[in-house]
């Protein structure tokens, strides 16, 4: 299916609107099960509990995006942090989904551009993700928007992100 990027709508999503939460969770499922998002569905505490858990949080944000047909193909999740260096707000894109179907139409490119305008909204000096260094794809839609590799002297090299579970 080949959708116009015009014909794509990007909306904040409402944590309290069960359609658009319905929606978060079933978009982040589909992320959850594919190779690029770890290959195993989301958790039933997750997926009950993730809308009320993100609008609990004034940090975070969310957005979906909409094919015609308001049939959902996109979802964004964000969350601000601060930046020390800057002593300003940060917005990380946490997680970014565009459903197969819908990839190299623009979405990731809609849905990042009202990321952007929310995080200039919030004062924030910069946006940050992460991603995995096979995700090609991922990586050629994000240094297209303005992303690269994070360093702060070339000569002490590009950032590494690690993780410790608790």
């Amino acid at each position: 299916m080949n959708t116009s990027m015009s014909a794509i709508e990007v909306v904040r999503v409402n944590y309290a609107d069960a359609r658009q939460a319905a929606h978060l969770v079933q978009l982040l499922d589909a992320y959850a099960r594919d190779p690029a998002g770890g290959g195993h569905p989301l958790s039933d505490f997750a997926k009950s509990n993730l809308p009320a858990q993100l609008a609990a949080r004034a940090s975070a944000f969310s957005v979906l995006a909409y094919a015609p047909g308001e049939q959902p193909v996109g979802l964004i999740n964000c969350i601000e942090g601060f930046s020390t260096f800057a002593c300003k707000p940060l917005v990380n894109v946490h997680d970014v989904v565009v459903l197969a179907s819908h990839r190299g139409q623009g979405v990731g490119q809609r849905m990042l551009a009202v990321v952007e305008q929310i995080a200039r909204e919030r004062g924030a000096c910069k946006l940050t993700l992460e991603v995995l260094s096979g995700n090609r794809s991922a990586i050629t839609l994000y240094e297209k928007v303005g992303f690269e590799p994070y360093q702060l002297d070339p000569a002490m090299g590009q950032a590494c992100f690690y993780q410790r579970w608790l």
